[in-house]
C-alpha cells in the first residue's frame, strides 16, 4: 500500500447523511443540493430493485473480501489486492447510498403516516362537535315539548260547557272556535270570573257560620241549664214507671244491678252501652254509617254478695272470729302461721270484686270475642279475660297454637302494652306487705291489667305522684272507647286470617287471593318447603338475626316463626318477626341463603335488598284491604325474589353442562352499579323485573 493511501484518510458520513464533527465536509449549498436529489430520486427508483441490489452487492463485497483473504494468505502482489480492495471502497459507498435512500424513504412514509393521523384526530374532532351539536338539540327539543304552562295544572270547564254557561262577551264565539289559543285565553277569563265569584260566596258562607255558631253556643247553654231539671223529673217519675210496668225490663235491671258496680266497671258499663245504642241509631236511620257493630253488654255475677260488701259486719261474728284465730295461733307453729297469714293476705289484697262486665263482640263470619273485665277492690285496678269462639271449627295448625290463645291474644293491642305488669304504681308498695315479686304470676288466674282496660274503666294513674286517689273519669273512657273495640275487632279478624294462613303454609301452600294475583308473575319456580313455629331465644341465637336485634325491632312479646324456600341445590332460610300489631305493623323477615356457601345482609347486598322489598315495600302487599294478606303475599314475593336472584347470577364457563337456574324471568337489566344490585321490582302489566 502507498504512503500517499496511507496519509489519506477516508471521509466517514454517519447514517443520517451528516459528516462527522471535525472532518472536512463539502460546503452546505453542494450538500443540500445532493440531498435533495437523492430525496427526489427516491420516487423514481424501486424499492424492490434496490432491496436486490442491496443483496447482491452485500454478496459481491463477501466475494472480495474472500479474495483478498486468499490473496494475502498466498502472499501474491498488492497490486491485485489493492484493485480489489477499490472495488470493495465502491460497493462500501452503494451500501451507503442504498442505506440513505432506506431511511429517505422510511422517514417519508413515517411523514405521510402522522398526516393521516392528523386527517383522522381532525375528521373525530369534528364528528364529536357535530354529536354534542346534535345531542344539544335533542335536548331543546325535548324541552320543547315537555314544556307546560301554568293553565295546563289549572281543571278549566270542558268546551261545551264553556259555550253553554260564558257570557257572549267572554266567549267570542265568532273568534274563538277557530282559534285554540283565543279559546284558551277566553276560558282563563271564564275561570278568572268563576273564582271571583266563588270568592265572593264563601265570604258569605263564612259569615253565616259566625251566625250559626252563636246560635248553637246560645242553644249548647240552653241545654246544659235542661240537665238538672230533666234529673228532677225522671226522679219523679220512677214510681209512674213500676206503675206502667215499662216493656224496658231487661235494660232496667241490668241498671240496677249496676249500681252495685264499683265505679271503673260502672263507668265500662255506661260508656259500653252508650257506644252500642249509638252505634244501632246509626245503623237504623237514614245517615249511612260505615261500619255495622255488633256488641253486647252485660253485667254477671252474684248481685248478693256485692250487696254484702256494703253492710256492716256484726260484731258477734267479729268476736267469734277473733277467738278462733286465737285457737288455732295457739295450737299451730310460728312459722306455718306466718305463712297461712301471708298466703291469706296475698288471697284478700288479689280479691275480685262479685259483679264483673261482660262484652260479646261479633264479627260478620260469626266469629264472637268475648271479654270479661274484673275489678281488683284493694289494687284498684281492672282485669281482663279473653275467649274466642268460631262458627266451624279451624284446622289445628301447629305454628298457630298462640294465635288465639287467652294469654297472647290481647298483648300490645296498643303499643307497649304487655299486660304483665300493674299499672297502679302505688300496688309495689302494696306487694312489698305481702310477699308478692309481681303480678304476672297471678294474670293467668285474675285476669291482664293491660294499660287499656284502665282507661275504658276511667282509671288513670299518674307515675310521678302514685300517692294521689284515682277515681274514674267518664271522659277518658269515652274517648278510647270507639277505637279500642275497632281494634278489639280488628285483631280478632286478622288472628283468625292467619289461622287460616298458617295451616295452608304447613302444608307448603302459599294462599293468595285473586285480587292479589297481578302482583306476581305467573310461573314461580321456588317453593316453600317448611313454616313452623320457633321460640325468641332461638330467634337471637341466629346469626343472621343480630341487626333486627339491635335495631329494637324483636321483642319477647313477638310471634316467631322459621320457613325454608327452596329451589334446586339453593336453599333459602328465613326467620319472620311477627308483631302483635300485624297487619297494622308488618312482619319482619331476616334471610340467609345456603347455596355456594352462606350469604345473608351481612355479606350480600343482593340478600339485603331482597330483604328491602319484603321488609320496606311491604305496602305494595298490603291488599286486598286491610291487608290481613300481607304475610302470603311477602312469602310469595320471597319466592319470585329467589328465583330472580338465581337466575341472573353469573354462570361460571369452566363447568361442563346447563345452567341449573336458567333465566326465564324478563330483566331490563341482569346487573347494575359496581355492587351488581339484580332487578327484584315486578311491573305489571309489562312482566317484566327492574331495578328501584
Amino acid at each position: 500500500m502507498s504512503e500517499s493511501s496511507k496519509k489519506r484518510k477516508p471521509k466517514v458520513i454517519r447514517t443520517d447523511g451528516c459528516p462527522q464533527e471535525g472532518k472536512r465536509t463539502r460546503p452546505d449549498s453542494e450538500q443540500e443540493g445532493r440531498y435533495y436529489s437523492e430525496e427526489a430520486e427516491v420516487d423514481l427508483r424501486d424499492p424492490s430493485k434496490d432491496y436486490e441490489l442491496y443483496k447482491q452487492t452485500c454478496q459481491d463485497l463477501q466475494r472480495l473480501m474472500a479474495e483478498i483473504q486468499d490473496l494475502k494468505n498466498k502472499g501474491n502482489s498488492t497490486a491485485e489486492i489493492e484493485e480489489r480492495r477499490i472495488q470493495s471502497c465502491v460497493h462500501f459507498m452503494s451500501l451507503k447510498k442504498l442505506n440513505r435512500l432506506a431511511h429517505i424513504r422510511l422517514k417519508k412514509g413515517r411523514d405521510q403516516t402522522h398526516e393521516a393521523k392528523q386527517k383522522v384526530d381532525a375528521y373525530h374532532l369534528q364528528l364529536q362537535n357535530l354529536l354534542y351539536e346534535v345531542m344539544h338539540l335533542q335536548k331543546e327539543i325535548t324541552k320543547c315539548l315537555e314544556f307546560k304552562s301554568k293553565h295546563e295544572e289549572i281543571d278549566l270547564v270542558s268546551v261545551e260547557e264553556f259555550y253553554q254557561e260564558a257570557p257572549v262577551e267572554i266567549s267570542k264565539p265568532e273568534f274563538t272556535i277557530g282559534d285554540p289559543h283565543q279559546q284558551t285565553l277566553a276560558r282563563l277569563d271564564w275561570e278568572l270570573e268563576q273564582r271571583k265569584r266563588l270568592a265572593e260566596k264563601y265570604k258569605q258562607c263564612l259569615a253565616n257560620k259566625e251566625k250559626i255558631l252563636k246560635e248553637i253556643d246560645v242553644k249548647k247553654e240552653y241545654l246544659s241549664s235542661l240537665q238538672p231539671r230533666l234529673n228532677t223529673i225522671m226522679q219523679a217519675s220512677l214510681s209512674v214507671q213500676e206503675y206502667l210496668a215499662m216493656p224496658f225490663d231487661q235494660a232496667h235491671k241490668q241498671y240496677e244491678i249496676a249500681q252495685h258496680l264499683p265505679p271503673p266497671l260502672y263507668v265500662l258499663f255506661v260508656q259500653a252501652s252508650s257506644y252500642n245504642q249509638a252505634c244501632a241509631q246509626m245503623k237504623h236511620s237514614s245517615q249511612p254509617y260505615r261500619q255495622d257493630k255488633k256488641l253486647t253488654v252485660a253485667i254477671e255475677g252474684s248481685v248478693e254478695e256485692a250487696k254484702a260488701l256494703f253492710k256492716p259486719p256484726e260484731d258477734s261474728q267479729d268476736d267469734e272470729s277473733d277467738s278462733d284465730a286465737e285457737e288455732e295461733q295457739t295450737t299451730k307453729r310460728r312459722r306455718p302461721t306466718l305463712g297461712v297469714q301471708l298466703d291469706d293476705k296475698r288471697k284478700e289484697m288479689l280479691k275480685r270484686h262479685p259483679l264483673f262486665v261482660s262484652l260479646i263482640l261479633k264479627c260478620k263470619d260469626d266469629s264472637i270475642l268475648h271479654l270479661t273485665f274484673y275489678y281488683l277492690m284493694n289494687l284498684n285496678i281492672m282485669t281482663v279475660k279473653s275467649k274466642v269462639t268460631t262458627a266451624s271449627d279451624l284446622a289445628m295448625a301447629v305454628s298457630a297454637g298462640d294465635l288465639l290463645s287467652p294469654d297472647s291474644f290481647l298483648s300490645c293491642l296498643y303499643p307497649g302494652d304487655h299486660g304483665k305488669k300493674t299499672p297502679n304504681p302505688a300496688n309495689l308498695y302494696q306487694f312489698d306487705k305481702v310477699g308478692i315479686l309481681s303480678l304476672s304470676d297471678y294474670v293467668s288466674e285474675l285476669g291482664h291489667p293491660y294499660s287499656w282496660v284502665q282507661k275504658l274503666g276511667g282509671l288513670h294513674f299518674p307515675k310521678d305522684h302514685p300517692q294521689f286517689v284515682v277515681t274514674a273519669d267518664n271522659s277518658l273512657s269515652a274517648s278510647h272507647m270507639e277505637k279500642t273495640i275497632k281494634l278489639l275487632r280488628t285483631r280478632l279478624m286478622s288472628r283468625l286470617a292467619l289461622h287460616k294462613q298458617f295451616s295452608s303454609l304447613e302444608h307448603g301452600i302459599v294462599p293468595l287471593s285473586s285480587e292479589c294475583l297481578h302482583l306476581f308473575p305467573t310461573k314461580i319456580m321456588s317453593r316453600l318447603m317448611k313454616w313452623s313455629a320457633i321460640t325468641y331465644e332461638d330467634y337471637k341465637d341466629l346469626s343472621f338475626t343480630k341487626e333486627v336485634m339491635e335495631a329494637g325491632l324483636a321483642e319477647a312479646t313477638h310471634m316467631y316463626f322459621s320457613t325454608v324456600i327452596e329451589r334446586g341445590t339453593a336453599r333459602l332460610q328465613a326467620v319472620v318477626a311477627m308483631n302483635p300489631g300485624y297487619s297494622a305493623i308488618p312482619p319482619i323477615f331476616s334471610l340467609c341463603l345456603h347455596w355456594k356457601g352462606e350469604r345473608s345482609s351481612s355479606n350480600d347486598d343482593n340478600i339485603r335488598a331482597l330483604e328491602s322489598e319484603v321488609n320496606v315495600y311491604y305496602k305494595e302487599l298490603c291488599r286486598p284491604k286491610p291487608g290481613y294478606q300481607l304475610l302470603t303475599n311477602q312469602l310469595q314475593r320471597l319466592c319470585m325474589g329467589l328465583d330472580v336472584y338465581l337466575e341472573t347470577e353469573s354462570h361460571d364457563n369452566s363447568v361442563e353442562g346447563p345452567k341449573e337456574f336458567p333465566q326465564e324471568k324478563m330483566c331490563l337489566r341482569l346487573v347494575r352499579g359496581p355492587s351488581r344490585m339484580k332487578p327484584f321490582k315486578f311491573n305489571f302489566p309489562q312482566g317484566f323485573f327492574s331495578h328501584r
